[in-house]
């Protein structure tokens, strides 16, 4: 079994009901740590260390945060230029997280149709998410499309439910040794490639 580190940074999180959703019982599934920043560093006093050693442990590092003014909450861009150490991380000799896998699970107030050149955004979330995407690659690691939840102040119950089982859906195939991901990388949204892919358990 593969582990999976859910980074998770929200800094209004009891304001927030899809979140609350994503991530309720997480603390349960097998294969998964749910490491909340913002409760674990109120002070943004990250411990350099224990961070570094939670993502020796793992497999997968999920970046999972609600998408603030095209980016992500201050406290997650802290960790990613404090943890992520050249000669650790990157560079020539580091080498500490090459081999693993890397993406970006988030929420948007905005429907997806806002996030494409055309739309109010006037370009794709992918472009948004480069640093992200190009981090990872620093690092060594690959890196798969973005887990996203759009439109966030108009969700339904059920439709945010069924946001919900797909991000469990997806954790539980990122856990699997068995799972490759192939192809993913030619979705724009790894919701679609779970959606594409139906036979997965």
């Amino acid at each position: 079994m593969k582990n999976v580190l859910i980074l998770f940074a929200h800094p209004r999180f009891e304001n927030s009901i899809t979140n609350r959703a994503l991530v309720a019982g997480l603390e349960t599934v097998a294969g998964v740590t749910l490491h909340d920043l913002y409760e674990a560093y109120p002070d943004f006093n990250i411990d350099v260390e224990r961070e570094q050693a939670l993502l020796a442990a793992h497999n997968v590092l999920v970046w999972h945060f609600p998408f603030y003014m095209y980016s992500a909450p201050a406290l997650l861009k802290q960790w990613i230029d404090t943890v992520l150490e050249y000669g650790w991380a990157h560079g020539s000799k580091g080498n500490a997280l090459s081999g693993k896998t890397a993406l970006v699970a988030l929420t948007a107030g905005g429907s997806r149709d806002v996030y494409t050149p055309a739309g109010h955004n006037r370009h794709s979330l992918g472009e948004f998410l480069t640093p992200f995407e190009q981090t990872a690659l620093l690092c060594k690691m690959r890196y798969l499309p973005p887990f996203a939840v759009h439109g966030t102040y108009l969700l339904k119950e059920d439709e945010r439910s069924a946001y919900v089982a797909a991000y469990r859906r997806l954790l539980g195939l990122l856990t699997r040794d068995d799972q490759n991901f192939r192809g993913a990388e030619a979705y724009d949204y790894l919701n679609d490639w779970l959606a594409a892919r139906q036979d997965d358990v």
